[in-house]
């Protein structure tokens, strides 16, 4: 639930930010989805209780998942200013522009030596500072992506860094660079 609930934040700017009907869908069905595992946790909490000190011991649990329940719900929350007209939320762009680390769009280009290469493969978080937090596969979506995750050609990541850490990882992703091969060397923006 705790990923999940990062997930749905970092989803619910990039909906905003790319005025995006189609992530603000998925970020409605995290929520649904948040919600069902917030009941399943409590039916098992309530089962696995069997002594006062038990159940002491899991309201904890309890507690954490409906935290995690109210950031969804707070995601949700902020999908739902895509349902206003664009003139009556241009504070927006505005608000998100000045923010450190961005959320951006990169296509995964068949010319790009990311292809066919997992991410853990890549190293991409460490070598260009930006998180994968999902990926458009076609019509399917993968969140919170695993490292054994294989890219694909015409993959869209959204990704969550810095200014430069986009421009370095767009770079590689359109194949107008290559993907350094040494894992352990640094990267050099003179490469």
């Amino acid at each position: 639930m705790k990923d999940t609930s990062e997930v749905i934040v970092d989803l619910a700017y990039a909906a905003l930010m790319f005025d995006s009907k189609e992530i603000a869908e998925e970020v409605k069905k995290l929520e649904a989805e948040m919600d069902t595992l917030r009941y399943e946790i409590r039916i098992r909490a309530m089962l696995a209780a069997r002594t006062k000190n038990d159940a002491i011991q899991l309201s904890g649990l309890l507690q954490i998942a409906s935290a995690a329940a109210s950031i969804s719900h707070a995601a949700a929350d902020m999908v739902k200013l895509l349902d206003l007209d664009i003139e009556k939320r241009p504070f927006l762009s505005f608000v998100l522009r000045d923010a450190e680390e961005k959320i951006r769009l990169i296509n995964l280009s068949e010319r790009s030596d990311m292809v066919n290469r997992t991410i853990d493969e890549l190293g991409i978080e460490c070598r260009t500072g930006m998180r994968i937090i999902a990926i458009k596969r076609g019509k399917r979506w993968i969140y919170d992506p695993e490292d054994h995750v294989r890219l694909k050609a015409g993959d869209v990541l959204i990704v969550r860094g810095t200014e430069d850490g986009y421009e370095i990882l767009n770079k590689y992703a359109t194949g107008e660079r290559k993907w350094p091969e040494d894992s352990d060397e640094e990267y050099r923006e003179g490469e």
